[in-house]
């Protein structure tokens, strides 16, 4: 019928990539595809952090790697076809980004959020901790107060002391369903900051904070002239009916006193291609943070997280929605399995990320016998959570970006340890 879209034979619509520059290229692929998380390959020999640095991080280097907050999977086909298109062309010099990444980061940022993002709000920086540690530099000096909410993240903690702030510790507290923020607590220590250095959603309790709860962030920092720093590189991540907004997109007046960053690379696993946007509303704001960028020489970037990027954002809604489903199904399976066969180990299905945090203090272990444990009778690699602060203290952080077959092993290999040590 005439209007309608031209379609395959198996009813999937056509959609083609075109490379811009002087060497256009167009590909043809399935776009309502359906794509294969079960399907891992082979990560090891390959530099990877997650596999090949086993041996140096856990003594052993068969533990199966459920740490190093990355993915299993394979980067999105559109990405990779993005990435040989341009290697056709031999020359691989000096390059900036166009309208087409401005577009791109704006698109996504409406579609997937609701937030309306003006071109020139938007800067490159190599990574999200390097943008959170030059927005450190840029509104804050040295012995000025940072808080942070932990158990979280451990770079916020660590590269807040290199950088000699002073860590303020917000945690975050466990209301018997979730972790909630201690607002009383948050707006003593505010009174002695200068930044709030935020993870949302939040690494690594998987919290996704509510309207009402980003509101009266806004309104506490706001009362103590704080500058807000939202890291929001899992944004992305967030299971149904939760949904991620950023603290920025609230009002005009939490806006001017925020920078947001985030990046694909956790979302499409494209970190080591090292590419994030910062996102500064408020005019002073942006100037004061591009000053400090541009006394680093940190704003080239590279050709190749500029084209991963652009092909992300402009063609990876249908890969995100299925990720996100397939991470949803690994949490459920990862707590119906502790619930029915190792309820000692308490857990609770994350709101957003692809991290799950596990609760051993039942096992009344010490923290570092419990690591050991795992490592040594399990053969498991997770994040020690004392890495998280001392609120992480008989927890450990695992990732459950992996195919659900890995996931089972896993588990089979802690319910075996477990039974031959009596505690299953």
């Amino acid at each position: 019928m005439s209007g309608q879209t031209p379609a395959l034979t198996d009813g999937i619509p056509e959609q083609r990539i075109t490379l811009p520059g002087p060497y256009r290229f167009r590909h043809k692929y399935r776009f309502a595809m359906i794509y294969d998380f079960d399907r891992i390959p082979d990560r090891r020999n390959t530099d990877c952090e997650k596999y090949d640095r086993r041996q140096a991080i856990f003594g052993r280097k068969d533990v199966i790697p459920l740490w190093v907050a990355d993915t299993d999977f394979e980067a999105a086909p559109f990405i990779t076809q993005a990435l040989e298109q341009r290697l056709r062309h031999p020359v691989l010099a000096y390059s900036f980004r166009n309208d087409r990444f401005f577009d791109a980061v704006i698109g996504w940022a409406k579609r997937r959020h609701g937030w309306t993002v003006e071109r020139d709000w938007i800067d490159f920086s190599p990574g999200v901790v390097t943008g959170l540690v030059f927005a450190m530099q840029a509104f804050s000096e040295s012995g000025d107060g940072v808080v942070i909410q932990p158990p979280v993240y451990p770079p916020f903690a660590r590269m807040t002391r290199l950088n000699e702030r002073q860590v303020l510790n917000n945690p975050l507290v466990w209301n018997g369903e979730k972790y909630v923020i201690d607002f009383d607590d948050l707006d003593r220590k505010l009174a002695d900051a200068k930044i709030f250095l935020m993870s949302n959603p939040h690494n690594p309790t998987g919290r996704v904070f509510t309207r009402a709860e980003l509101e009266q962030i806004g309104e506490l920092c706001a009362k103590h002239d704080v500058f807000i720093i939202s890291d929001e590189i899992h944004g992305d991540l967030v299971q149904r009916p939760y949904q991620h907004i950023p603290i920025a997109s609230l009002s005009p007046e939490i806006a001017r006193r925020t920078l947001t960053l985030f990046a694909p690379s956790k979302t499409f696993n494209i970190a080591g291609l090292s590419t994030s946007v910062a996102v500064t509303p408020d005019p002073a704001v942006r100037r004061r943070f591009r000053e400090t960028l541009k006394r680093f020489h940190l704003d080239q970037g590279n050709i190749f997280g500029t084209v991963a990027l652009e092909a992300a954002y402009t063609h990876g809604d249908q890969w995100l929605d299925q990720l996100n489903a397939y991470i949803g199904q690994n949490a459920r399976f990862v707590l119906d399995f502790l619930q029915t066969h190792l309820p000692s180990v308490k857990t609770f299905l994350p709101e957003g990320t692809f991290l799950i945090w596990l609760d051993f203090r039942a096992w009344g272990m010490p923290h570092d016998e419990v690591f050991r444990f795992l490592v040594d009778e399990a053969g498991l690699g997770l994040n020690d959570g004392k890495h998280f602060g001392e609120e992480g203290i008989g927890f450990m952080r695992l990732n459950i970006g992996t195919s659900r077959a890995v996931l089972r092993q896993a588990l089979e290999q802690l319910l075996a340890a477990c039974r031959k040590r009596g505690l299953a």
